[in-house]
């Protein structure tokens, strides 16, 4: 990444290369797609409920849980809830490649 360059600018040049790896090799797509829904599912499983429960924990209780190592588990939910996003991003970069390469036509890339 050049310097100054903001780290968003790379994700959003990255994504459509990623793109064009996958549109070549439709197996290892269905198997990055499978992968990336069964880790959002892991994931996510259960995510709001447990973050919600920890904000109430706080709510009731104070600032006084983070000696109980509250605040360490909020972090590591965040950070779930993050990977999460991006399990469920994965998902749909290979579910719009498949698509866009079974829905073309053969021959389309034969006409002048």
């Amino acid at each position: 990444m050049p310097e100054g360059e903001p780290p968003i600018a790379a994700i959003r040049a990255a994504i459509p290369a990623a793109s064009r790896f996958l549109y070549r090799r439709p197996a290892l797509t269905f198997v990055v797609m499978g992968a990336s829904f069964f880790a959002f599912g892991v994931t996510s499983v259960d995510l709001f409920v447990l973050i919600m429960g920890n904000v109430q924990l706080f709510i009731d209780y104070g600032w006084m849980v983070i000696d109980d190592g509250a605040l360490r588990q909020l972090l590591e939910l965040v950070t779930l809830a993050v990977l999460s996003g991006f399990f469920y991003v994965t998902f749909s970069v290979c579910d719009r490649t498949l698509l866009r390469r079974l829905t073309e036509s053969p021959l389309a890339g034969l006409r002048g």
